[in-house]
C-alpha cells in the first residue's frame, strides 16, 4: 500500500500536532463533509487529540504521509454495544486539495479497510457521506461500498441543510474465507 511518495500508516499520540491541524484545515475548508465544525474542534487541547491516537483508545485513525507531512486522513471506529460491535464505521476523511486527485483518499481507505476486515466479528464498515459530493461517493462505491439510503436535511451548515447518503460495505466473515 506504500509508495515512495506517500506513506500509509496508523496514526500515533506523537501525530497529534499533524493530525489536529489537518482535521482542522478539513473542517474550515470542507465543512459539508464533516458533522462537527471548526467551531466546536478548534479549542480542544491538544491532549484531546493524543488520548483519541493511543493505541488503547478503540479509536482507529490512518493517515496518508508525503514525507514527514500528513496530507490525508480516515479513521475507522467500532461501535461499542455488544449488539452493535459487528458494525464498524468510516469516518472522518479528509485529504489536503493540492493532494487530490491522485487516489491518495482512495489507497487510504482500501487501508484503513484492511484493518477494519481484522477487527473481530465485524461483518459490516458503514458511512455517511453528502449527496452533493459525487467524488467522494465514486471512491465509496470503487472500494464496495453501497448507498442504503438517504437521510434528508441530515447536516445544516450556514442556514442550508444537505441530505446524507449511508452507504454499507459487507466484510466478508471470517468463518466463511
Amino acid at each position: 500500500m506504500n509508495s515512495p511518495d506517500i506513506t500509509l500508516r496508523r496514526l500515533i499520540p506523537t501525530d497529534a500536532v499533524a493530525c489536529r491541524d489537518l482535521r482542522l484545515r478539513g473542517l474550515q475548508e470542507s465543512p459539508t463533509a464533516f458533522g462537527s465544525s471548526y467551531a466546536e474542534e478548534c479549542d480542544l487541547p491538544l491532549a484531546t487529540t493524543e488520548a483519541f491516537l493511543a493505541p488503547d483508545s478503540g479509536r482507529n485513525m490512518f493517515g496518508a504521509f508525503d514525507g514527514d507531512t500528513l496530507v490525508a486522513i480516515a479513521g475507522i471506529g467500532r461501535e461499542s454495544r455488544v449488539n452493535l460491535q459487528h458494525k464498524a464505521f468510516l469516518r472522518g476523511v479528509y485529504t489536503a486539495p493540492e493532494y487530490r486527485g491522485r487516489r491518495i483518499a482512495q489507497r487510504l481507505i482500501a487501508y484503513a479497510l484492511e484493518f477494519a476486515d481484522t477487527l473481530p466479528d465485524v461483518r459490516q464498515v458503514t458511512l455517511t457521506v453528502n449527496a452533493e459530493n459525487p467524488a467522494a461517493i465514486a471512491a465509496y462505491e470503487a472500494l464496495g461500498f453501497t448507498s442504503y439510503g438517504r437521510e434528508p436535511d441530515a447536516l445544516l451548515i450556514d442556514g442550508k441543510c444537505y441530505d446524507e447518503l449511508l452507504m454499507v460495505r459487507f466484510v466478508e466473515t471470517k468463518s466463511n474465507a
